[in-house]
């Protein structure tokens, strides 16, 4: 096997690393062992066939192994995923290494497949390396147990076996996609090479906010309109921005079918390879006819509506007596006399950070959750989770204003709060999110140089238990002065991005400030595309120089995102012809009317533009005339191709 090789050629012979994996620093000597020889293992014995080399004992007081692959055995993989590429003619179709020649030339194969889908192939490779018949626990541990067709690597991440695992940035490609990106503040996004470096799953998030942005700008111009003219007509624009919502949603709609077909993802099914900690017994798939785990998926339908489901609810009405009582206790102490300010709002000041501390909480409860239920494709696993988790981030940051507005009928402090949340706290994310955590690291990278040289007789040690566990799992080193160990260990203390949710919840939110409280606040779109701008640069920022590159996942919409936002749109038809029945100078005009009359016009006209929303739904097609014509085209060339298969084989038979 490559790792047994000379140290020499070794090193001489060793590609790109593409996966980067830390080790605890506790491991034992024959779990590591038995780890590094599953993943260069021959796969007929169970392993991934790949290359490792590790640290020098030196670097590290923790076992790190870069894993890598040569570009024959990578295009191997590409064809055994059903990786799709654009051959020479310009057709988008499924890599095959009999027609290697019709995708690129000899002198092309090395950058035929890019860094991200080598990385990606390469994870895939781990985390698919399963758990044998006479496999029953962890190798050094035996109250790890393991089921035939587990996931080893995952489950030794579950376990805290392995620290880290994580792909390195490509230095030099991602310093001129940054100066491309963050760099240029009112220049279009670089959306090809956002894709191509970081892969489709990040690269639809930023499509996603900057067609979202543009979609604020009319309702940002109707918000400076409403400014100078009569407070009457606030029902004109409060109908036109939910229009401008739902015509958003519809376009965007069209627009990830666009991308999708663009992107060789839009066939993606539920039928696709199961995700690495996806549970099941070992069976051939109906579909492509490989050996992968099966489960039933009654199984999952049951937990998630008999136990999930419920869990959910009863965790949201939770949150929501919370805030009543923070409400409740506030207006309490307002009664008493000469209560300090501090002490009335002390409950508001409890309730958000309670609020942090539920999220924090919740968050791991429906990550568990969503695990258990045993979702077959990671997309599924993606859609139920974020579904869970948008229904509790809605009640923790709508419900407050609700009762503003609705309850407390205070229209002045609910246009006071709206202001605060798209000025001020939308600013602090952005600090949070980019500029801290870069601060924070530069400050810790120093000072973890200067522990090192001041606990320096501890480091001897702690290399010398490293220097025998590399010579027990016989790895060779990487070259010293080889520049992937710096940056390894550098990139090993980031944070960890392991999906755009956190970002696309911070748009969810900004929609829901936008455009369910339109009636109260018009200036909300100019202060969200305000935000909006600066955000996707502080994005892009942290993504290129905060964080570990994450992972590269194909996606073909943007999933239960795009139910979530138009919930909201719909949610907002309600609020807003709410809001407009309680406008003052709406009920001057109306003065002669009776109570139930005002309510019932209200009604209709919230009836009327839910049925607007849904004719504008049906009128706007979910693909373009040209994707549809180009689909119907390849499935013509595909029939084709297997009429012209099986008039050959006829032929070879005769």
């Amino acid at each position: 096997m490559d790792q047994y090789l000379d140290k020499k050629e070794g090193d001489k012979n060793f590609p790109p690393s593409y996966i980067v994996i830390k080790f605890n620093r506790k491991i034992k000597h024959e779990t590591a062992k038995w780890l590094v020889e599953k993943i260069t293992k021959e796969k007929k014995k169970g392993g991934a066939e790949l290359l490792v080399r590790c640290h020098p004992s030196g670097n590290d007081s923790n076992l790190i192994i870069h894993v890598s692959a040569h570009n024959k055995a990578l295009l191997g993989l590409a064809e055994d995923l059903e990786v799709r590429k654009r051959d020479k003619h310009g057709n988008l179709r499924e890599f095959t290494m009999d027609e290697l020649s019709e995708f690129t030339d000899v002198d092309g194969m090395d950058e035929f497949l890019t860094t991200s889908e080598k990385q990606t192939i390469v994870r895939h490779e781990i985390e698919n390396i399963r758990a044998l018949s006479n496999e029953s626990n962890i190798m050094g541990y035996p109250h790890y147990s393991l089921y035939e067709g587990q996931s080893i690597m995952m489950a030794c991440l579950y376990y805290g076996i392995i620290k880290k695992m994580y792909p390195l940035h490509d230095e030099e490609a991602v310093r001129k996609l940054g100066a491309r990106w963050y760099k240029r503040l009112f220049e279009q996004q670089p959306y090809d090479e956002i894709r191509v470096y970081f892969g489709e799953s990040v690269a639809l998030y930023f499509q996603f906010i900057g067609f979202y942005t543009i979609s604020l700008i009319g309702p940002t111009l109707l918000g400076f309109l409403q400014m100078v003219v009569d407070p009457g007509a606030v029902a004109v624009f409060s109908i036109l921005n939910v229009v401008c919502a739902t015509l958003f949603l519809e376009f965007w709609r069209r627009k990830c079918s666009e991308l999708a077909y663009l992107w060789g993802t839009i066939s993606m099914t539920s039928f696709d390879e199961p995700r690495p900690n996806f549970r099941g017994t070992m069976g051939v798939d109906a579909v492509t006819g490989k050996l992968l785990p099966q489960a039933p998926r009654f199984k999952t339908h049951i937990k998630m509506y008999c136990v999930s489901l419920p869990l959910v609810f009863v965790c949201m009405i939770g949150a929501f007596i919370i805030m009543l009582l923070s409400f409740w206790v506030e207006d309490q102490l307002r009664t008493i006399p000469n209560t300090p300010m501090w002490i009335i709002y002390a409950p508001s000041v409890i309730y958000a950070g309670l609020i942090y501390a539920m999220n924090m909480v919740y968050r791991r409860f429906a990550n568990f959750l969503t695990e258990w239920e045993n979702h077959r494709t990671q997309s599924q696993f993606d859609r139920h989770r974020v579904t869970k988790l948008v229904l509790f981030e809605f009640v923790n940051n709508f419900m407050s204003l609700f009762y503003i507005a609705f309850i407390i009928q205070d229209m002045d402090l609910l246009r006071y709060q709206l202001a605060t949340l798209l000025i001020v706290l939308q600013a602090i994310n952005n600090i949070q999110e980019a500029i801290l955590p870069f601060v924070l690291r530069c400050y810790s990278n120093k000072f973890a140089s200067l522990r090192s040289k001041s606990s320096s007789s501890s480091l001897d040690s702690k290399k010398t238990d490293i220097k025998k566990l590399i010579e027990a799992i016989g790895v060779k080193e990487l070259d010293p002065e080889d520049s992937r160990i710096k940056q390894a260990i550098t990139e090993g203390m980031m944070e960890q991005y392991d999906d755009p949710y956190d970002d696309y919840l911070e748009m969810f939110v900004q929609f829901g400030y936008v455009y369910l409280f339109s009636a109260v606040y018009p200036m909300a779109a100019f202060w969200a595309v305000f935000n909006n701008v600066i955000e996707i640069r502080c994005d892009a920022f942290k993504l290129c120089r905060v964080y570990q590159r994450p992972i590269a996942r194909k996606v073909k919409d943007t999933g239960a995102w795009q139910r979530a936002f138009q919930a909201l749109s719909t949610l907002s038809v309600v609020t807003n012809c709410a809001l407009l029945s309680l406008n003052p100078a709406l009920k001057s005009q109306g003065h002669d009317l009776k109570p139930e009359t005002w309510f019932l016009i209200f009604v209709g006209l919230e009836h009327l533009l839910l049925g607007c929303r849904q004719i504008i739904h049906y009128a706007i097609p979910d693909k373009p005339e040209w994707v549809r014509l180009a689909l119907a085209r390849g499935n013509y060339k595909a029939k084709q191709a297997l009429k012209l298969q099986i008039e050959k084989r006829h032929l070879l038979q005769q």
